[in-house]
């Protein structure tokens, strides 16, 4: 689909027009629960967490400013959930358990997705954003609301992070 028609789309969504409304979202659709999954690390959270996110995006949806930075507006709100959700689970201490595929690029994932969230959240994010989903710099500055030399930096400092755990030999 190509930009101008996502752009159509999304005005017709923020209209009222339900139809819209559920094409944008199947746009969106894996990109929202490949974000959730490698933020919780858990298919049950990660479709719990894009069906909260599915569910405001349908109430908020007039509220969007922009209708070419929707999918990085949904983003936000999805990073959001999944942010709660990993806090209320932390407050709770349930030790919950983590899927593993079986191959070794899966265990490697998932060894990378555990180093990451030893970053700050923000951090994270932008790991996440950069990294997982592909976004451009400029797009996760207008996410994210900063400069996209901010981006660049934090960017920077948060690889540098991850490489003094990797030269630890902490994963």
């Amino acid at each position: 689909m190509s930009f101008l028609n996502e752009v159509t789309l999304v005005k017709r969504a923020m209209a009222g027009d339900e139809t819209a409304f559920l094409q944008v979202l199947q746009i969106y659709e894996n990109t929202m629960y490949r974000t959730a999954y490698a933020y919780l690390k858990n298919e049950h959270d990660a479709i719990e967490a894009v069906q909260e996110a599915t569910y405001r995006c349908l109430k908020k949806i007039h509220t969007v400013k922009e209708p070419a930075y929707f999918g990085t507006w949904l983003v936000r709100i999805l990073l959001n959930i999944c942010h709660d959700m990993r806090e209320k689970s932390m407050r709770l201490d349930l030790q919950e358990d983590i899927e593993i595929g079986d191959t070794a690029l899966n265990h490697e994932r998932f060894e990378l997705t555990d180093i990451i969230t030893r970053l700050p959240r923000e951090q994270q994010e932008l790991i996440f954003l950069k990294y997982f989903q592909d976004y451009k710099n400029q797009d996760i500055a207008a996410l994210q609301n900063i400069p996209e030399g901010t981006v660049k930096s934090r960017l920077h400092a948060a690889l540098k992070k991850l490489k003094l755990y990797f030269m630890k030999g902490e994963i």
